[in-house]
């Protein structure tokens, strides 16, 4: 916890972040992969190959 703590006192704790378009671009990315994955059924693990 205390290297927790030491970092927010250094960096912050993200809630002054600025949003920027590669934010946007990045949530629409991850959107997208979602809907892949859905459609793949939401498998985390694939079989092996043979």
């Amino acid at each position: 916890m205390k290297i927790s703590q030491k970092t927010r006192d250094e960096h912050g704790d993200g809630s002054t972040a600025v949003a920027t378009e590669f934010d946007a671009e990045a949530v629409t990315g991850m959107a997208a992969k979602s809907e892949e994955s859905a459609a793949k059924g939401n498998r985390v693990h694939l079989p092996l190959a043979d």
